[in-house]
């Protein structure tokens, strides 16, 4: 297909083809019961976009989630020292 649209029936009879696409004409677009389904890239393309995207930090080093100290958790978490009222039965 020339506009690099491939049923997944159709790609997978021409796997071959849709990879050698994906290298020398960009990325092929596979759809399944008309709805897009994957793209295939071309391992440099693939590098490529992988190397462009932001490294990020895992989560746990983010400095909005720190471990509290106990002074901080303390103060945080202080119980009210008022133990209520008397309840007679």
């Amino acid at each position: 297909m020339p506009d690099g649209t491939w049923s997944l029936a159709e790609a997978e009879a021409k796997f071959g083809e849709v990879v050698e696409r994906a290298r020398t004409q960009g990325p092929q677009h596979l759809t399944r019961d008309g709805q897009d389904a994957a793209v295939v890239l071309s391992a440099e393309e693939y590098e490529r976009l992988r190397n462009a995207a932001p490294q990020k930090s895992p989560s746990w080093l983010d400095p909005k989630y720190r471990v509290l100290s106990d002074e901080e958790h303390a103060e945080l978490f202080a119980r009210d020292q008022d133990p209520g009222r008397v309840v007679e039965f």
